[in-house]
């Protein structure tokens, strides 16, 4: 069952108005490569198949699916990758972690989905984020802004419960007048009705992809405070590269990530984080400032770490 976020998708779908005209292969504004989207399998409003059809429509060739806590969205989008000649998909997945006073996104490209060790892992942590939830919407009710469980379960479908769907079922309810103030207001890291969730370590969540045989890149490393240092730490443990050529990021802030990725001796990625939720910092698969030569650099970089990067679809 697709989540009802998904009712938006029609009118977030092209509301840049480039897919027209950046639909050709190499189009300007389009790189051809996008690390990091998400689907109804999470907190997305565009099932796999619809994902996969709306970056090759703008010229996108390589895709991570990048689902929270999840892998399940892989099955289908592998079969939608394999309608459109010259398209790769990379198994992916974003885990949320903490640490002191912050918060650190890991995502992990070339999973092996069948991993049963990784398989039960991703089963906790959702289970984690049904409680999280939970704890939240009783927050919300003390605060005098109530929502229903069963309604959240149902905007989410069969998808990971997120803050995503308790946005939506607070901007349903009438508490909020858009989608980004039920994060300034409640449930942002800082917000009154913000919960904890399961405590998973960085260097935990870059054993877990490295075990299932994957690589791990630190996701927009400028959402997290001091996030210098922690990328250091990091890359100590293990780390292949950081999200650099990230969806809004101005030019300055690019050249600094880059800067910091190439001290590090870490490979410098970037994805467009692409939910098709309408919010201002929005963007379409494919809307970023990655240059193609990176993603080329970055299959041969994957490669040579042992990962099975799949052929495109002839």
């Amino acid at each position: 069952m697709a989540s009802p976020l998904a009712s938006s998708a029609s009118t977030a779908r092209c509301r840049c108005g480039d897919c027209a005209r950046n639909a050709d292969h190499g189009s300007a504004g389009v790189s051809k490569g996008d690390f990091h989207t998400h689907s109804t399998n999470s907190d997305g409003v565009r099932t796999p198949t619809e994902l996969i059809d709306l970056a090759y429509q703008r010229g996108v060739r390589v895709m991570a699916l990048t689902d929270h806590d999840t892998l399940d969205g892989l099955e289908e989008a592998e079969a939608a990758a394999s309608r459109h000649p010259g398209f790769l998909l990379i198994p992916g997945i974003e885990l949320s972690c903490d640490v002191p006073g912050t918060e650190v996104h890991i995502l992990g490209y070339f999973i092996d989905r069948d991993d049963a060790r990784l398989q039960e892992q991703l089963h906790t942590f959702r289970a984690g984020r049904i409680d999280r939830a939970q704890r939240i919407i009783g927050a919300l009710e003390r605060l005098g802004a109530p929502i229903e469980w069963t309604r959240v379960q149902e905007i989410a479908g069969e998808a990971s419960v997120g803050r995503p769907h308790i946005a939506q079922a607070l901007l349903e309810a009438g508490h909020i007048e858009t989608f980004n103030e039920a994060f300034d207001r409640f449930i942002g890291r800082d917000g009154p009705a913000y919960a904890e969730r399961s405590k998973l370590e960085p260097p935990d969540a870059i054993a877990m992809i490295r075990d299932a045989g994957g690589i791990a890149v630190f996701a927009h490393p400028g959402f997290t405070k001091e996030y210098e240092r922690i990328a250091a730490e990091l890359a100590d443990a293990g780390l292949f590269g950081l999200e650099a050529y990230y969806k809004h990021y101005d030019p300055e802030m690019v050249a600094s990530l880059v800067g910091l990725a190439e001290s590090l001796g870490v490979f410098a990625l970037g994805g467009s984080d692409h939910h098709g939720i309408d919010r201002e910092d929005e963007r379409q698969p494919g809307e970023i400032p990655l240059p193609d030569e990176v993603v080329d650099a970055f299959l041969v970089a994957a490669r040579e770490r042992g990962c099975e990067v799949p052929e495109p679809t002839p």
